[in-house]
């Protein structure tokens, strides 16, 4: 049977023995299939061993699919770099949780020949955007858009305003906006809800704020989030899924929505986010 990519990079964005075997059995599967394989330049050591490729930046663009051998950490730095244009992902897990990798190293050949095969499932998500001061130069991410103080305790004061309606004027630790997908990752830590990956919603969530009443809520996907910071003493940060940090100033208004690029996740046939979050997060753990 032909399989469904004809031409499939697999990346990785750290070293080891581990990794190296792991994509050594990729290779051995995908080439076994006539399939075309790209190498990033971490996983130089691969390709003396097999008939893949080491290649640069450029053509990895050009594959019709990344397969990503880590945790979710490096799922989310390829798929800002090749996935937001378009290129679908497919993750081996080697991290804890794994909620956007997750094929067990243990289940490799059989999960690969079963996708290249067409047996799998796409998984569409969003990426969110943010500006400053009506920049036309954006960042992006995948979980989620953090402005912080940076120091422990320590208070920002800020305007929050949806779609271009006042929301609150509020001093707190912090606030995250997350898509779905950052629903299981750092607003999950600070107390937000798990949302479901095909909820059309973006999450706003205070961070320790100064006020008994405020609560995280949801709005909708196409929704204008734009936070004025206000306070005297501010010194804040904007982080972007922990990986991009900018320096924050009074008066600056920083404007987040969804972006018009999706991120395509490939998964074996069978996956389930509610058993994902079964086996990551432990639910029913403690039924006999």
């Amino acid at each position: 049977m032909k399989s469904k990519f004809n031409t499939v990079a697999i990346c990785a964005s750290s070293k080891g023995k581990k990794i190296n075997q792991i994509a050594n059995q990729c290779c051995e599967v995908l080439l076994n299939q006539n399939i075309k394989v790209y190498l990033n330049e971490g996983l130089s050591e691969v390709a003396t061993v097999n008939k893949a490729k080491v290649v640069n930046d450029s053509t990895l663009k050009k594959s019709d699919l990344i397969i990503v051998i880590g945790g979710d950490g490096s799922i989310l730095g390829f798929a800002r770099q090749y996935g937001y244009l378009g290129i679908p992902l497919l993750g081996i897990n080697l991290g804890n949780l794994g909620f956007l990798a997750d094929i067990a190293p243990d289940n490799i050949t059989t999960s690969l020949t079963d996708i290249m095969s067409g047996k799998f499932i796409r998984d569409k998500r969003f990426f969110l955007e943010a500006s400053i001061n009506s920049s036309k130069k954006t960042d992006i991410a995948l979980n989620e858009i953090v402005i912080h103080s940076g120091a422990v305790a320590q208070l920002i004061e800020y305007e929050l305003f949806v779609d271009e309606k006042f929301v609150y004027r509020q001093r707190a630790d912090g606030l995250i906006v997350n898509s779905p997908t950052g629903s299981t990752a750092y607003s999950l830590s600070g107390g937000g809800p798990i949302i479901h990956p095909e909820v059309k919603a973006i999450t706003v969530l205070p961070m320790f704020p100064h006020s008994l009443s405020t609560s995280p809520f949801l709005v909708k996907d196409q929704s204008l989030i734009q936070i004025k910071m206000i306070g005297k003493k501010n010194k804040a940060t904007l982080s972007l899924d922990s990986h991009h940090s900018i320096s924050l100033k009074k008066g600056d208004m920083i404007s987040i929505k969804k972006t018009s690029s999706n991120l395509t996740l490939i998964h074996p046939k069978g996956h389930n986010f509610f058993s994902a979050c079964r086996n990551k997060l432990g639910w029913s753990s403690n039924l006999i």
